[in-house]
């Protein structure tokens, strides 16, 4: 393996290269926050047809989801910083390309770039980090940083977009992250380290292609779950992924170097902190979008002033997730984890039972303060249970388990809303009541019922989580708290 060890040396200069990393990530976050108001302004310019619009808005998560994986392996061998510089160029120019794009498939072709370039860029990233800060102390709370910079994208997103949106044309949507860019592949090839197994062989395409066709169509089936119920198209896509996705696991468990290294998941560690990540993406990130829509389809809020009730509950993440370094120092992981949590199921029971705009926005922000412990101390157990050489992979794991979540979790849940809506009116969704220029009782009893099954979804939520928060206490009892090795 090769490793630039006196890029690391000093004490400041570690610090100085994580700002730059974190800048990437702040402006990737705040350019996808942005994405969500600007579609409209897209649709007037370009013409876009529905199916045009589910494509810009989907294609990047697509292309997120499907490569994450590769990408963190490619880093891996190819060199981290190296893959970091080359998805920084690759993100800025089709920054730009989108920016000035004349028509929608131009667009999409864009847009499915930028998914190829940040599906490097989030493993690499914390795969520096971890090559940064060997230390598990300061890799805690660098983690805590870097996830921080992604709810503070969060927070201005929305600010930032709406100005834009206001004073330029919709182009200016997609140029934010450009400046970061150009930062990075300024700064990075003298602060960052390269870090890259010089033992490792190639990389097996046909294990790229069948996890291309694995987690693909499984993203596609939940989401078409999600606004379209289960339907054959969903069903089928979901078991085409499934399917590809035992033969990908099996050609793995056969590889002498494989794309992913199945036997990690024979930790018991490994696999219940990677999936209670998972599942708390899944749940608190579908939670969080009924959230939105009860603001806008029930208390009438424009979409800017829905994001702007959300940034509340994004201040108390970025706390939470600043904190949640210091106090593992002092408290064990199997007890300041399930803590956290706590303060989520906490919140989801109160989200369960109120109707209150102000109650259901301390309710949000009380419980976006938890999982802090969970996502900061859960990608550092993730990260520092494997071998340097394979922390790209393992950062991509939690990455692609943070997309699979939040789209299973739209689904799963948006079932659990749509059924009991549909119980109760006849109809399939709130949005298509209002649309039919639905008034008076009719359109107050279709909130009720909105309303009615946001509450079931926290309810399941809370009740779930409460399980894992238990089941995360025993599995990491024994882990001693934070400490320089």
């Amino acid at each position: 393996m090769t490793i630039e060890a006196d890029v690391v040396a000093t004490s400041k200069r570690p610090w100085i290269a994580l700002g730059v990393l974190c800048l990437a990530a702040l402006l990737v976050s705040l350019d996808l926050f942005v994405m969500l108001l600007a579609i409209p302004s897209v649709t007037a310019a370009l013409g876009a047809t529905g199916s045009q619009q589910l494509w810009i808005l989907d294609v990047y998560g697509f292309m997120v989801a499907g490569l994450m994986i590769t990408m963190g392996n490619l880093g891996d061998r190819l060199g981290r910083r190296r893959l970091l510089l080359i998805a920084a160029a690759v993100f800025g120019v089709a920054s730009v390309v989108a920016a000035y794009s004349v028509n929608p498939a131009m667009l999409i072709g864009a847009r499915a770039v930028l998914g190829i370039a940040g599906a490097a860029i989030a493993p690499c990233t914390l795969s520096l980090i971890s090559t940064l800060f060997p230390d598990e102390r300061r890799r805690a709370t660098a983690l805590g940083v870097w996830g921080g910079c992604f709810t503070v994208g969060a927070i201005i997103g929305p600010i930032v977009g709406g100005v834009l949106l206001n004073h330029f044309w919709w182009g200016s949507a997609f140029l934010i992250g450009v400046p970061a860019m150009v930062v990075l592949l300024a700064v990075g090839p003298v602060l960052l380290p390269e870090y890259r197994n010089e033992r490792a062989g190639r990389i097996d395409v046909p294990s790229v292609l069948l996890s291309l066709a694995a987690i693909l169509p499984v993203i596609h089936g939940l989401k078409h779950l999600a606004a379209h119920g289960a339907d054959a198209q969903a069903l089928g896509a979901l078991a085409f992924g499934v399917l590809f996705g035992i033969v990908f696991v099996r050609r793995q468990a056969r590889l002498d170097d494989p794309l992913v290294d199945v036997r990690l998941f024979t930790r018991r560690t490994f696999s219940v902190t990677l999936g209670s990540m998972t599942a708390y993406s899944m749940l608190s990130g579908g939670v969080m979008v009924f959230v939105a829509q009860y603001f806008q389809l029930v208390k009438g809020m424009t979409p800017l002033q829905a994001g702007l009730a959300l940034v509340p509950g994004m201040i108390t993440s970025t706390i939470g997730f600043q904190l949640a370094p210091r106090l593992a120092q002092r408290i064990r992981p199997g007890v300041l984890i399930p803590i956290g949590v706590a303060f989520t199921v906490v919140g989801m029971v109160v989200v369960s039972l109120t109707t209150s705009t102000t109650v259901l926005v301390i309710a949000f922000a009380f419980e976006c303060f938890g999982p802090g412990a969970l996502v900061i101390l859960g990608t550092n157990l993730v990260i520092g249970s494997v071998p340097p050489e394979q922390a790209g992979s393992a950062g991509a794991l939690t990455q692609t388990g943070n997309e699979f979540g939040y789209s299973l979790g739209i689904a799963v849940l948006g079932c659990v809303v749509t059924a009991v809506y549909r119980g109760r009116t006849g109809s399939n969704s709130l949005g298509e009541t209002i649309a039919s220029g639905a008034t008076g009782d009719v359109l107050e009893h279709a909130r009720d019922a909105f309303t009615s099954g946001l509450h079931l979804a926290a309810g399941i939520t809370a009740a779930a989580l409460a399980a894992m928060a238990v089941l995360l206490a025993v599995t990491l009892r024994a882990l001693p708290v934070l400490s320089r090795r």
